[in-house]
């Protein structure tokens, strides 16, 4: 049959139709046969599309998810035939600096790490294994950047290009994964030896399906459908979130770096400086552009808008921002910017503020040594119709240390 499926349209229905089925809980072996005789491969990005497409007609991001690892089964024989795609036209030039082979590259870190976390489990209660346990967990937990880069970096792209699956599915497995670094912290600092053992071996097994996801369908779809401009971008802002056990090389530049940032829609780190005298009239007073970028990014707080189509419009870059925020959120749906199981408060809260049910919502975390405070105000014009939301966040735990009183400046100044 499988002369029948002679184009991508076709191949795509095919393979929606076993995905259905294992949904409907289908046997895997026997989908796994079906897959081999009508089939005879499919592209990383057919996947990614298959996947959006389900989820756009209505199967449930936690549904997709919870059967991800059982998708991958099903195509892990082709994929893995499959010619990497670093040695592939669409790969040409992937050499140190460019974001896949950083990703790539912190992947075998954080798996060797893996590996070394694991044995150091295993040698557990003797000797010096509670201090490598530690030591070796600590060092995995730096796979959390890599998780904010794709988050914060390479989804937002892929959003542009309609492509939102990988980020509905793959943030909600990240969280996952948090969840069990975090349990495993706890275990480990309590020395509860039982408990490591059995947070570990899940923990292990989701983090390296993760990786095989990414490198055999994420960064695959990623390198056919971003451009070279758009993949400089990442790598110009991936440094303000960091990267896990690695530092990425320099050897890769984009064909047309100096148009790099403006085809991908960010903007150039000068502005061109407004002209002389120029002045926004405001309610009480008047500012330059200059001045109220510069008033922004002084304030003590963090400060991020979207507007009335819950777009993200702005967001300031103080000195010490609290979450991340990187240029390529401008233009995304504040929905994307959250974990999918997150999403359905977003939506309540914004929709509150739309119908005036609220004009104000707040919420606080414990962040380390950090008390996070986050406020969100509903934005209205002179009619009183909403124009969009101001997210403020501030690290309040400096101002609940306060005590007494301190009534003149020359105290503060000493």
């Amino acid at each position: 049959m499988s002369e029948y499926i002679n184009n991508a349209s076709q191949r795509k229905e095919t393979l929606k139709g076993l995905i259905r089925d294992l949904h409907a809980g289908g046997d895997l072996e026997e989908i796994k046969t079906r897959f081999g005789r009508l089939v005879r491969d499919v592209s990383a990005v057919e996947i990614a599309q298959m996947e959006q497409e389900l989820i756009d007609e209505g199967l449930p991001v936690e549904e997709v998810k919870a059967l991800c690892d059982v998708h991958v089964a099903v195509f892990q024989q082709s994929l893995d035939a499959q010619e990497s795609p670093e040695t592939t036209s669409q790969g040409t030039g992937i050499k140190p600096g460019h974001p896949v082979h950083t990703f790539k590259y912190e992947n075998f870190a954080a798996s060797e790490v893996l590996t070394l976390l694991e044995e150091a489990v295993k040698d557990l209660p003797d000797g010096n294994a509670w201090p490598r346990t530690q030591m070796h967990l600590e060092q995995l937990a730096e796979i959390e950047k890599v998780y904010r880069r794709k988050e914060n970096l390479l989804f937002p792209y892929l959003e542009k290009h309609g492509v939102s699956g990988p980020s509905s599915v793959m943030w909600g497995i990240h969280d996952d994964v948090r969840a069990e670094l975090r349990e495993l912290r706890q275990a480990t600092e309590a020395k509860d030896q039982t408990r490591v053992q059995e947070i570990l071996p899940p923990m292990a097994e989701a983090i390296r399906q993760m990786i095989y996801k990414e490198e055999n369908i994420l960064y695959p779809t990623s390198l056919r459908v971003l451009s070279d401009a758009e993949w400089a971008a990442i790598r110009d802002q991936s440094d303000e979130i960091g990267y896990c056990l690695i530092r990425p090389g320099d050897q890769w530049q984009p064909a047309e770096a100096a148009d790099a940032a403006e085809e991908a829609g960010v903007e150039a780190a000068a502005p061109a400086a407004p002209a002389a005298g120029a002045q926004l009239p405001l309610d009480t007073g008047a500012l330059s552009p200059e001045q109220i970028n510069l008033v922004l990014k002084h304030l003590p707080i963090d400060v991020t808008f979207i507007d009335e189509t819950d777009t993200v419009r702005y967001y300031s870059q103080g000195p010490d921002r609290i979450f991340d925020r990187t240029p390529a959120i401008i233009g995304r749906k504040v929905q994307n910017c959250h974990p999918p199981q997150s999403v359905h408060v977003v939506n309540r809260l914004l929709e509150t503020f739309r119908n005036g049910e609220r004009d104000v919502a707040e919420f606080w975390i414990q962040m380390g040594p950090k008390f996070v405070h986050i406020r969100y105000y509903a934005v209205r014009d002179g009619e009183g119709h909403y124009r969009g939301t101001i997210e403020v966040t501030q690290d309040i735990a400096p101002l609940r240390a306060l005590e007494g009183e301190r009534r003149l400046l020359d105290e503060a100044l000493k």
